[in-house]
């Protein structure tokens, strides 16, 4: 059997070892604890640059829409002066 003093010196190595990974567990959670932090930075930068994209993205396609519509009505003004024109051609021959 162990004498009482190998006992207390094994019980004593055992807690600095306790103690030694105690101290590299709670480095290790420090790191952690950085490493979320800067994630959760990055991922709301992210979250902000996705906003602002989808903000340009409803400005583009607005003012695609309103860019087909001035071609479409300039078509539509061309194609009506177009008929006029023939119309008054039309009225002219009519005429004589």
């Amino acid at each position: 059997m162990p004498s009482l003093a190998e006992q207390l010196n094994k019980i004593v190595d055992k807690t600095e070892r306790l103690i030694e990974l105690c101290a590299a567990l709670q480095e290790e959670n420090d790191l952690l604890k950085l490493e979320s932090e800067a994630l959760t930075v990055a991922l709301n930068a992210s979250k902000a640059k996705t906003k602002e994209l989808e903000e340009k993205l409803k400005v583009v396609k607005v003012a695609k829409a309103f860019s087909e519509t001035n071609e479409k009505t300039v078509d539509i003004k061309q194609k009506i002066n177009d008929f006029v024109q023939e119309i008054d051609k039309c009225i002219v021959l009519l005429k004589k």
